[in-house]
């Protein structure tokens, strides 16, 4: 805890008792000297320190998700509402927020927006549109949109975006191929500094290096989890707020 010393006519609440003390250690010998008190330890009033209560700033966990017709679309997707309900139900009584991008046929979407509350969380989280082509440049660039807008309603969130992909994007948004495209919306994120993480969700036999790619762009860690339950994904992103 710090602490700073009280100002003239402030009202002496929230006293920390720890740093007067040590404020008025150096002034003892003088005071017995001076014949003040025969107490054992002389406080004055200009010893006195306040407490200074540091605010935890708050986190944004943004998951952003493949949801085409990939392996094991279901499972990621089961995983993610899980570690999604997990984190907000630590939230209850923090500041931290928790939204949900996907990612499927020829778009984004925001299905969660940024939020700490399990009732909405639930009500959005019940039907998430699955299937088609692999936009990954549509997701990575609502994800920074998305992350971009928050920093300014809130300037002390401290962002982390966790991206389910295998790497390989189908889609373009524009004329670029989609790989290209997708791997300069991932610089973005490089560029202002936003944490990121990146789960592999390629099988390790057909892996072809294309999720660790995206995460080298973004200058984040890929990881591929040993299966992919909530409370593995969850641990994974705590782990990562706590850094």
């Amino acid at each position: 805890m710090q602490a700073r010393p009280y100002h003239q006519g402030e009202k002496t609440t929230d006293l920390a008792f720890d740093a007067t003390l040590r404020a008025a250690a150096p002034h003892q010998q003088t005071r017995r000297a001076g014949g003040e008190t025969r107490m054992a330890y002389n406080i004055h009033r200009q010893d006195l320190q306040r407490k200074i209560r540091v605010r935890k700033a708050a986190n944004l966990v943004l998951f952003v998700v493949d949801a085409s017709w990939s392996m094991a679309v279901a499972e990621r997707m089961q995983a993610t509402k899980g570690a999604i309900m997990s984190l907000l139900t630590d939230a209850y009584q923090r500041r931290d927020r928790v939204g949900l991008v996907v990612f499927q046929k020829n778009r984004a979407t925001l299905v969660l927006k940024p939020t700490n509350s399990v009732t909405l969380a639930k009500k959005a989280l019940a039907e998430i549109p699955v299937g088609g082509k692999t936009p990954l440049s549509a997701g990575l660039t609502l994800a920074y949109e998305v992350i971009k807008q928050e920093t300014v309603l809130h300037p002390d969130v401290m962002p982390l975006m966790i991206l389910l992909t295998d790497g390989a994007g189908n889609v373009s948004m524009t004329d670029l191929p989609p790989q290209e495209e997708a791997h300069r919306a991932a610089r973005k994120f490089q560029q202002d500094h936003i944490r990121t993480v990146t789960i592999n969700m390629e099988h390790a036999a057909f892996d072809q290096g294309l999720a660790q790619q995206i995460a080298d762009a973004m200058d984040g860690p890929c990881y591929a989890l040993a299966e992919l339950k909530a409370e593995l994904l969850y641990q994974t992103v705590r782990q990562e707020m706590d850094k």
